[in-house]
């Protein structure tokens, strides 16, 4: 049985509106300055209190950021978002194959997660949903991963796959033992995949598709 591990924002969805939102009231509540659309990019893939952290908060008010920001994510936020063209075709066309297993990995919080997938009619070609936990205690890719695995039941890891389009995806696959696999339609460049050990690039949901087909026959 091959396994795909697939990460959701940049990857699945374009979250960039309701991430951009919920950073900008974040930051507001708390009486920072606003930040740059670069500062405000680095928040999608990575966990949401390390990206706090790094603007040089302490891991105090990264907490009271993630907090607010969860506020406004809670009141609208989750669904500012669009499908990826192609990648509802390219899920359906997965789920057709018996020898194939699709599932969600991401560091978005589990909850919110399969909430954004059954509001865009995405959740049924799912075999599992996995994300990070409220407490903040899985956050991190391959702790995810690791945890999606081992609910998954994976056994051949060699026939195991994370899909994304950040470096924490391929470093969280490469850490898991499965193949890192990078997709350039999210957020991340070829050189931050490759750099971060991707076996793997493609351009679109179709290659995606392609290469599935003939590198796991």
């Amino acid at each position: 049985m091959k396994s795909l591990f697939f990460d959701l924002d940049g990857t699945i969805v374009d979250s960039s509106e309701g991430i951009f939102a919920s950073v900008r009231y974040a930051m507001a509540k708390m009486q920072l300055e606003p930040l740059t659309d670069e500062q405000l990019r680095s928040f999608i893939g990575p966990p949401l209190s390390k990206s706090f952290e790094k603007l040089g908060l302490s891991p105090e008010s990264a907490a009271e950021g993630v907090a607010y920001y969860r506020e406004n994510y809670r009141a609208g936020g989750i669904f500012q978002a669009q499908v990826y063209d192609g990648i509802a075709t390219l899920l359906a066309q997965l789920g057709r194959d018996p020898e194939i297993s699709v599932y969600l990995a991401t560091s978005k919080p589990e909850v919110f997660a399969k909430q954004i997938l059954e509001h865009f009619q995405l959740a049924a070609h799912f075999d599992g949903i996995y994300g990070a936990d409220m407490a903040g205690e899985r956050v991190a890719k391959e702790a995810v991963l690791a945890y999606a695995l081992a609910a998954a039941g994976t056994k051949d890891k060699k026939q195991a796959w994370m899909i994304g389009d950040r470096e924490h995806d391929m470093i969280g696959g490469a850490l898991n033992g499965v193949t890192p696999v990078g997709v350039l339609w999210g957020f991340g460049d070829q050189q931050e995949l490759a750099t971060a050990g991707a076996k793997y690039l493609v351009e679109t949901p179709l290659a995606l598709a392609d290469l599935i087909t003939t590198e796991l026959n």
